[in-house]
């Protein structure tokens, strides 16, 4: 009896082992994000428990007073010529504005030229020619070689005018009025930069703008608007403005660094934490979530601080549901480090 007792018990230990679930531990694959268009979208898988650190909120627009900060240079400086009175020197930081105000001056001259005197001459010496011909003293030779004169001169004309369109172009693209640079008088200076489209309607020409110069970091000079250009970038949205401040002392030099403010207290502004800002290379972005597992980069162009916050004058649109939390994280996954 006690054998028998003995094997039952060793069947059912046995049985027991067999029926013992195994002791696993479920291991879940990791999932990268996905990174497309060079950084600028990551998407991450939909139920990773990442998405849960990150935090976002709906951008509004804020009654906030703000000065708009836009980095400058001097564009032009204009001195007078020792060799022509008639016309001031424009000295620009740009060797192609160089070429396009000195060929705009060529094809003015010509322009005087052709219309005042060649024209004038050519269409006495074709009258004078068609009158001798009437009476019998010169030969339809003579006129038709008058005629074609006077037509080469008209055409050289027309010439002129195309090729003078095409220098102020160049010029108005790079913010500059060519009829203002003709007349310019000696002593001012012309100070470009690049404003957003959105902030035109709170900037007039005739405002005042703070100038602050690089080579004079403890002076603040006034400056005045005088115009904007007539051309919107179509990938940054920015419009050139030009800045004339007096030069009398000849103190600022063509290529010179600066930066220009301007206050916009009036009207609601965008604003956005200072921790949704992530800076590379010298330019600032922040990170919008455009679905429950996507995030795009967006570049942004800021303004003044005002507490916490960063004032946002392009790059982010009301209803944008940015990052407040976690925008380092995405910075080194747009940027790849």
């Amino acid at each position: 009896m006690k054998r028998i007792f003995y094997i039952c018990s060793a069947l059912a230990v046995l049985a027991a082992c067999k029926e013992q679930p195994k002791n696993t531990t479920a291991v879940t694959a990791f999932v990268r994000p996905e990174i497309r268009d060079s950084g600028r979208v990551i998407s991450f898988p939909q139920d990773t428990a990442t998405l849960s650190f990150f935090q976002t909120e709906i951008l509004g627009m804020d009654s906030v007073s703000a000065n708009f900060t836009a980095p400058a240079h001097v564009a032009a400086t204009v001195v007078p010529s020792t060799e022509n009175t008639g016309h001031n020197l424009v000295l620009f930081d740009d060797e192609a504005l160089t070429t396009s105000y000195t060929a705009l001056i060529q094809h003015q001259i010509a322009i005087n030229q052709i219309s005042n005197v060649n024209i004038r001459q050519k269409q006495i010496d074709y009258d004078r020619l068609k009158d001798l011909a009437e009476h019998g003293a010169a030969t339809g030779k003579d006129v038709l070689d008058a005629q074609t004169a006077l037509a080469m001169e008209r055409t050289n004309l027309q010439n002129e005018r195309a090729g003078i369109i095409d220098q102020e172009a160049k010029l108005k693209e790079a913010g500059f009025d060519p009829h203002t640079l003709l007349n310019a008088k000696a002593g001012q200076v012309w100070i470009t930069c690049d404003v957003p489209e959105s902030q035109l309607n709170k900037l007039k020409v005739g405002g005042v703008a703070s100038v602050h110069f690089t080579s004079f970091p403890d002076e603040t000079f006034q400056g005045r608007i005088e115009s904007f250009g007539d051309v919107v970038d179509d990938v940054t949205r920015m419009v050139k403005m030009r800045i004339s401040l007096n030069n009398s002392q000849n103190r600022f030099k063509a290529g010179m660094f600066a930066s220009v403010s301007f206050g916009l207290s009036e009207g609601k502004l965008l604003s956005i934490p200072q921790s949704s800002i992530v800076t590379v290379q010298g330019r600032n972005y922040a990170f919008v979530q455009d679905s429950v597992n996507v995030f795009e980069r967006r570049e942004i162009i800021s303004g003044q601080q005002i507490g916490e916050r960063i004032v946002i004058f392009n790059g982010l649109q009301p209803g944008d549901k940015v990052v407040t939390k976690g925008a380092i994280q995405l910075k080194g996954l747009s940027f790849g480090y």
